[in-house]
């Protein structure tokens, strides 16, 4: 029997024009609040669209279907977090190291906690949507960024940047999968934040050439 082909995740077309940028803004805010609501199995084109107060013809210039629909969304979040750490990243370069750290991870997770359930929501979905693609591609852009960062940093460092940037990256996503796996995100975030804190400092003390003074 021959194999069905996969189905597009690709939109059908990019939004031009303010108008057409704000129909694709009002699907995608709608597909969050179906799947919010109704859950992934029971989210369609129709209801996302009936949501948006558009037309499922007008939903399907745009997305071909409920799989990119999910997977456009997931894309604005990480886009949204990556903005987020792009922006602290230039704000505290110069600063020192312990204190442009902990702000970046306050800043990761602010954006990360802004709307927990709607971050786990997406969350939940993203290994149906091919998420690793698009977190992937968000994680190499926001390693540039961190690099870049820490570079800037005026202590003597014993360890290469982009080592620091790695483990502070893979530190950051670990508690964050554990938060957004956890039955209650927003009470695990607070206790969960602390213990990072806690770790990164102390890995990040043992970058420096030189002792921080206690």
């Amino acid at each position: 029997m021959p194999r069905r082909p996969a189905p597009s995740l690709t939109p059908r077309k990019s939004p031009v024009q303010t108008r057409s940028a704000s129909t694709v803004e009002a699907i995608l805010q709608a597909t969050v609040q179906v799947l919010l609501k109704d859950g992934k199995e029971r989210l369609t084109t129709s209801r996302v669209a009936k949501r948006a107060g558009v037309s499922v013809g007008t939903l399907y210039q745009y997305f071909p279907n409920k799989s990119a629909l999910l997977q456009a969304a997931l894309r604005l979040h990480l886009e949204e977090v990556a903005g987020a750490v792009e922006h602290v990243c230039r704000e505290q370069a110069g600063r020192p190291l312990l204190v442009m750290t902990v702000t970046l991870i306050d800043a990761f997770f602010a954006a990360k906690m802004r709307d927990a359930k709607t971050s786990a929501a997406l969350y939940s979905v993203s290994s149906d949507v091919d998420g690793w693609k698009i977190a992937q591609q968000t994680s190499i852009r926001v390693h540039k960024e961190v690099v870049a960062l820490i570079t800037t940093a005026p202590e003597p460092l014993i360890k290469e940047p982009e080592m620091i940037a790695s483990m502070l990256q893979s530190m950051m996503n670990g508690v964050s999968r554990k938060v957004l796996e956890s039955h209650a995100p927003e009470k695990r975030f607070p206790a969960l934040r602390e213990e990072l804190v806690f770790l990164v400092r102390t890995y990040v003390e043992a970058c420096m050439a030189v002792a921080v003074p206690a």
